[in-house]
């Protein structure tokens, strides 16, 4: 039977127009959301929105940590037992962002399916695969290489809880607070990555030596935390439909294209760089600990949420170009740095390759809706490019993470042919200068489709 929510504490605030009514049903289920109502929003919104936009953080930190698990797991597997060329190093650093990829559209469509509080349960319960396979593999140096790859590969559902994360936000804040609330959440994930690569080197030391187990282990019950809490506190909302057009509508745009070629160069580079970072740290630095591998996804997780506000004051694009011409020198810088074997001129300059994609990242997310909403007064158009951009979204995404898979996978060819990852290096930074010459053409130039218009 469903019972009338007046506010979360149980009282209303005394408002000139009364605010639409809600009501929950039993499994937390919310009827009559509305966060653009300002006096729903007032009296009950804004506390139902935080509470599940806490709770959202959690669970996504969780998957972007079990995601990028594999990444700090690699460099250890040979103290573990485990006899592996390069190659198949960066094919379980890259084949977890494959997977997670892959599953962000998917992923996606499932909270409108099962509820946003529903789903965050389920995808929460499905990182105990990966990490529950991965602790029995890694006590069996035996294990062939292909088996030690489908279970890496299980670690990619991780990647795909962003999406069904974001997605399920997004129906609870109001288009004035929506790129904030995004913002904070995207970045809450990011940090996961920076999270494991610091814990696990801290974590696997036993008095046996490397107890690799524990990388996996260790999540076990902070997984079960985030299912219980988001079965207790969450909630599901009624009114969160998806609209499997919008995806066909954005598919149709050129803009939707190019802006995930873009998103590639900046949230792809985060995933890749990311994963790679500490294998290349342990080959080529073997004197040095590979926990400070964790600063860089940090800074890029931290810089994610500073590159948006940029881009509201400065336009995305503009920022988005600066973020490019950034990460093209701090890739040279370490190139040369490599060439001296200087390490700490070559981590200054991933740090500021990092701190570019991060900011990147929350450039280009705010250039979509400004892409899609330029050159139209007309409502009906409005409506439609609306959906274009919220597909533009998805579609971009995971097309983005790509740049996940196909970092570590460079590299491996680099090393295979050349004996160093230096060729890679220098392909990276000409695929940055055209992506920054596209984004300065297509979004910035005066000449261009948008003239003066800061997008």
């Amino acid at each position: 039977m469903a019972t009338q929510l007046v506010t979360d504490a149980g009282t209303a605030p005394a408002l000139d127009t009364a605010p639409a009514q809600l009501t929950h049903r039993p499994g937390r289920w919310i009827d009559g959301w509305n966060p653009e109502d300002g006096g729903q929003w007032a009296a009950v919104g804004r506390a139902i929105a935080r509470r599940n936009l806490g709770l959202s953080v959690f669970a996504e930190f969780l998957g972007f940590a079990v995601w990028a698990l594999w990444s700090i797991v690699v460099p250890q597997l040979p103290a573990a037992g485990f006899d592996l060329t390069v190659d198949q190093m960066f094919w379980l650093i890259a084949v977890p962002s494959l997977v997670g990829a892959t599953l962000r559209i998917p992923y996606t469509f499932a909270v409108p399916v099962f509820g946003g509080r529903n789903w965050t349960i389920v995808s929460a319960l499905l990182l105990l695969v990966p990490t529950i396979g991965l602790a029995v593999a890694v006590q069996n140096p035996q294990l062939g290489f292909g088996a030690l790859l489908a279970v890496a590969a299980l670690a990619g559902v991780g990647g795909g809880n962003f999406a069904s994360s974001m997605a399920n936000i997004s129906f609870f804040y109001p288009e004035r607070e929506k790129g904030r609330a995004l913002g904070l959440n995207a970045a809450g994930g990011n940090l996961g990555t920076a999270a494991v690569q610091f814990a696990v080197p801290l974590v696997i030391v036993g008095a046996a030596g490397v107890e690799l187990e524990r990388a996996g282990l260790m999540f076990v019950p902070l997984v079960l935390v985030a299912a219980l809490l988001a079965w207790r506190f969450m909630d599901n909302l009624s009114n969160a439909k998806a609209d499997p057009r919008s995806y066909g509508v954005a598919a149709r745009s050129r803009n939707t294209w190019i802006i995930s070629f873009i998103y590639i160069g900046t949230f792809g580079s985060f995933i890749g760089f990311s994963g790679a970072f500490p294998t290349l740290l342990k080959n080529q630095f073997p004197e040095v600990t590979i926990t400070i591998a964790f600063a860089g996804a940090l800074v890029g997780s931290i810089a994610r949420p500073l590159g948006g506000m940029l881009a509201d004051r400065l336009g995305g694009a503009r920022v988005t170009v600066v973020a490019f011409s950034v990460m093209a020198v701090g890739v040279v810088c370490a190139i040369f740095a490599l060439r001296a074997h200087a390490f700490w001129p070559f981590i200054v300059s991933f740090l500021v390759l990092f701190v570019a994609t991060g900011a990147g990242n929350g450039s280009v997310y705010r250039m979509i809706p400004a892409v899609f909403r330029f050159g139209t007064t007309d409502d009906e158009d409005r409506a439609r490019r609306a959906k274009a951009a919220a597909g533009c979204l998805g579609i971009a995404g995971a097309i983005g993470a790509f740049g996940g898979f196909l970092i570590p996978r460079g590299f491996a060819v680099s090393t295979s042919l050349t004996g160093n990852i230096q060729a890679a290096l220098w392909v990276i930074v000409g695929l940055y200068l055209v992506m920054g010459a596209t984004t300065w053409a297509v979004y910035q130039r005066r000449s261009g489709s948008y003239g003066t218009t800061v997008i």
